[in-house]
């Protein structure tokens, strides 16, 4: 896998926002049937019931021909005391609510060919509005009218959700268990890797080794430059990129799924059965086992889009992808960790926060390339868009975790509902949680004080980020909050234990003529240590 393409991803590791839904629900019935329809409100305008139970019930009066903008050839009598659907188009909302208002319409339903999007309207007419007022779409009022005919009785309401989700606790065991399996894998890498120099290893055995360590400067730098050049060209050359993105992630993460299972088979002590042909050993287990991750990661490729299920695959890549990554990017010192992640944090900051200025739409370039091209309708916390036709769906970014929100299963007429979390949440801190557990074994220590803190504190920022969010009902830059508290836990380690200046060197394996050697001292101990798979 080319290493230009694994550093494009992660470039691409981008912190989504979540939405605030305004979707409710249109009970339709005759009598004898009954059926539910997606419909979209704005909850802080014109309230609706919150359950089916406490809803009033209006008879429904189809006016779809009229756009209502103003009360010609519409009779009160024919109106008053029900609810009424009209046609989107030519005039405001608040318009069309305030003419059905004044003719003694109970509800205003408005049906649109156009996506859905959260009624909105100016400070001065939201006081104008006594009736609950909706947008549904066109083709499901046709589908209505084909099952109930013109009989038909409506509801509206809009079952609570609640903030704090059952996905929300699914994805913090994601992340901290993705962070904590990565910076443990580092560190038996690096213990495997001293016994071997102890055991008088070859050149060529160390030549072997995956790990790409980054230990100057200069290298992080060029890193987050080469991040900043890929979003920028993913903004303006979104189409075309996306699908030479999926295809590096297609092969990253089938080759980090292949990683990550091969190493636990070896932990396990499971048999590899091999065969030779034309002087080629081949082993069946690693055969068997490429074939089922490439197999995983082409289901993937094939069925991206299917929202149902195919989540699950992501995760379970996207998994593998993350803990891969934090096992082969090593860190040489905490320098370094230090100014990679200060300069991804300013990376993350200027593209959501800043840039919003500099483009036309007024969209975050970091935002644009984590939601599409159609990004500009969602850029507004608390509004939703919902497509009024069936619609191919959007190619995004295969960058994130996605968990659905449970509680929205049962009522879920408008699409899935999703508990993210970016890639780069996961892997920025867990280079520097991989750092601390490869110094635990550089110095020594039988009880992995540096890994163990740095994954509590990973733990402690990933909780306050959500805790925000919740609070704040709007999505958060993660590295904001998992920045400092992982870097300020570690240095205060470092400094509780007086080892605050060999934290800070770290061990650097310079390019030299002579054999490289570890500057940390304690990289050398004197009596063996006992081997963990890698």
């Amino acid at each position: 896998m080319d290493k230009a393409g694994v550093f494009m991803i992660v470039s691409l590791t981008i912190l989504t926002s979540q939405i605030n839904c305004q979707e409710a629900i249109l009970h339709i019935s005759n009598g004898s049937k009954e059926q539910e329809f997606c419909i979209v409100n704005n909850q802080s305008w014109t309230p609706v019931s919150k359950s089916l139970d406490t809803a009033v019930q209006y008879p429904l009066v189809n006016m779809i021909s009229t756009l209502l903008c103003d009360p010609s050839g519409v009779s009160p009598e024919v109106v008053k005391g029900k609810a009424l659907v009209v046609m989107r188009g030519d005039c405001a909302f608040s318009q069309k609510a305030v003419v059905a208002q004044a003719l003694g319409a109970a509800t205003l339903l408005i049906t649109s060919n156009k996506t859905l999007v959260t009624p909105s309207a100016n400070d001065s007419d939201y006081s104008k509005v006594q009736i609950p007022l909706a947008l549904m779409r066109y083709m499901d009022f046709m589908e209505a009218q084909q099952v109930f005919g013109d009989e038909m009785e409506v509801k509206l309401y809009a079952p609570p959700s609640s903030k704090i989700d059952a996905s929300i606790g699914v994805m913090l065991l994601i992340a901290i268990c993705t962070v904590a399996l990565g910076g443990y894998w580092s560190g038996a890498c690096e213990r495997e890797r001293l016994n071997l120099d102890l055991g008088g290893a070859s050149g060529d055995n160390k030549a072997d080794s995956e790990d790409l360590p980054v230990y100057s400067p200069i290298k992080v730098l060029l890193l987050v430059a080469f991040m900043c050049g890929v979003l920028i060209l993913m903004y303006y050359f979104y189409n075309i990129l996306i699908y030479v993105v999926i295809t590096i992630f297609c092969i990253a993460s089938a080759s980090a799924l292949f990683n990550c299972i091969h190493a636990v088979l070896e932990l396990m002590g499971c048999a590899s059965g091999r065969f030779t042909i034309h002087n080629t050993t081949f082993s069946v287990r690693s055969l068997i086992l490429a074939c089922v991750c490439i197999s995983i990661s082409v289901v993937w490729g094939v069925y991206r889009n299917e929202n149902r299920w195919i989540w699950i695959l992501q995760d379970l890549l996207g998994v593998a992808f993350c803990i891969n990554f934090i096992k082969t990017i090593s860190l040489s010192n905490f320098k370094i960790c230090v100014i990679l992640l200060t300069l991804l944090l300013v990376y993350d900051v200027f593209f959501v926060f800043i840039t919003p200025f500099l483009t036309k739409n007024g969209v975050s370039i970091m935002v644009q390339v984590a939601l599409g091209p159609d990004a500009s309708g969602e850029t507004t916390p608390g509004n939703v868009a919902v497509p009024a036709l069936p619609q191919t769906p959007a190619e995004t970014l295969p960058v994130v975790m996605r968990v659905p929100r449970f509680s929205s299963w049962t009522q879920n007429l408008c699409g899935m509902q999703f508990s993210i979390l970016g890639y780069g949440d996961i892997i920025v801190p867990g280079l520097l949680v991989g750092y601390c557990s490869r110094f635990d074994v550089w110095i020594n220590s039988t009880k992995k004080i540096y890994f163990l803190s740095s994954c509590i504190a990973y733990l402690m920022g990933i909780i306050t980020t959500f805790a925000v969010m919740l609070l704040s009902g709007m999505g958060q830059p993660a590295l904001l909050y998992l920045v400092p508290f992982t870097l300020i836990t570690s240095a205060t380690v470092a400094g509780c234990k007086g080892q605050i200046k060999q934290f800070w060197t770290g061990t650097s394996y310079e390019v030299l003529e002579s054999s490289q050697e570890p500057l940390l001292p304690e990289a050398r101990p004197d009596h063996p240590i006992e081997a963990e798979p890698c």
